[in-house]
């Protein structure tokens, strides 16, 4: 009987701490919402969709880079506080982040008081003495960015899940697979090679699908027992949902910000738009995929399925504002050809290349 009552007694407490903490944030939120500003505000932690961004993915940061690798941190830090009133060159996540600000206008105006919104977070471990840079960069391309997180040189993955990041995009692969293992989807931005108009209304995301949406499970086959055993065992296992990979979350909360307009009867014109680029049959291997989204209660906008068919074409007329694959040369053949590329380091796909098995350096 007394185990009972302390346990009612905690959750009792328990339930008067969140209380405060409501109260806490309603207060900051009514100070802040008197201050005058023309500027929108950023979204409640837990009610966004938190995309968080390194500053070499948001601005092309390439000669800084260089300077760091070869003169060291003062110089390279030297050099950012030097130049800070010059703004950055736009970086691969840069066209993502402007039309994620493009669908925050348009639920503004549908939803003036809502919370539901893309949150862009600057997640770099720059020195505090180059946000000054930064910052003149983002307010030079008016970029709504107001929460930032500058490590001074040490890795920013401990903070994501503190920022409530649902993904994480970063020039740095090891990085982005730290992030990936602590269940954060998170992808390397890659530039693509030539440019490529890319939609002013619409945010267009591309994913593959075997291990970025689901798990890797199915390639595993493929890669060890060929074609013909994945098509008997996709077949056989038709109706039992493929395990979740590491981008399912991100599309699960696009999902979430789609059904917004949705429900304001804008789905004709909603401003975010998703496609499933796969290497998959449709005939022989494709029902699976339908049903596992299905039963996951997800919409994917567009699925195309390519038999084996190189993706850069596609992608180029897809022209998506960031495209995901577990697969480096598809990658590649996608930046070719001006899509943006973001690979995701998960799964059996990274020791091979091409199909071919990477050998691994031997043990001495």
């Amino acid at each position: 009987m007394s185990d009972i009552k302390i346990n009612e007694s905690r959750q009792v407490e328990d339930n008067a701490e969140e209380k405060e903490e409501e109260k806490d944030w309603v207060a900051a939120k009514a100070f802040f919402e008197n201050l005058k500003t023309n500027k929108p505000r950023p979204p409640k932690p837990k009610n966004a969709v938190t995309v968080a961004v390194s500053s070499r993915t948001l601005f092309n940061m390439m000669a800084e880079r260089l300077i760091y690798e070869t003169e060291g941190v003062e110089s390279y830090v030297g050099y950012q506080v030097e130049h800070e009133n010059e703004p950055l060159k736009p970086g691969p996540a840069f066209p993502f982040v402007k039309a994620l600000m493009t669908v925050n206008a348009r639920l503004r105006e549908l939803y003036p008081d809502g919370e539901e919104l893309f949150d862009i977070v600057l997640m770099t471990n720059n020195h505090a003495q180059v946000g000054v840079r930064l910052i003149n960069s983002i307010n030079h391309y008016d970029l709504t960015i107001e929460r930032f997180c500058m490590t001074g040189g040490k890795s920013p993955i401990g903070y994501l899940k503190a920022y409530m990041t649902n993904l994480y995009l970063s020039k740095d692969a090891e990085k982005v697979t730290e992030a990936i293992d602590e269940g954060i989807a998170a992808a390397t931005m890659f530039m693509r090679d030539t440019e490529n108009d890319l939609c002013d209304n619409q945010l267009r995301v591309a994913f593959d699908g075997d291990a970025v949406l689901f798990s890797d499970e199915s390639e595993i086959i493929v890669k060890r027992s060929g074609l013909d055993s994945f098509f008997e065992h996709e077949k056989k296992f038709e109706n039992k949902p493929l395990a979740q990979g590491p981008l399912k979350c991100f599309l699960e909360a696009l999902g979430k910000l789609q059904r917004k307009f949705y429900a304001k009867n804008e789905r004709l014109d909603c401003p975010i738009r998703t496609f499933l680029v796969t290497a998959r049959s449709a005939a022989s291997s494709g029902a699976r995929v339908l049903k596992t989204l299905r039963s996951w209660g997800l919409e994917i906008d567009e699925a195309l399925f390519l038999a084996g068919a190189p993706k850069g074409p596609l992608l180029q007329k897809i022209k998506p504002h960031i495209y995901f694959d577990d697969q480096m040369f598809h990658i590649e053949g996608a930046k070719e050809l001006g899509t943006i590329g973001a690979h995701v380091p998960y799964g059996i796909g990274q020791k091979y290349h091409k199909g071919k098995l990477i050998e691994e350096p031997k043990k001495e």
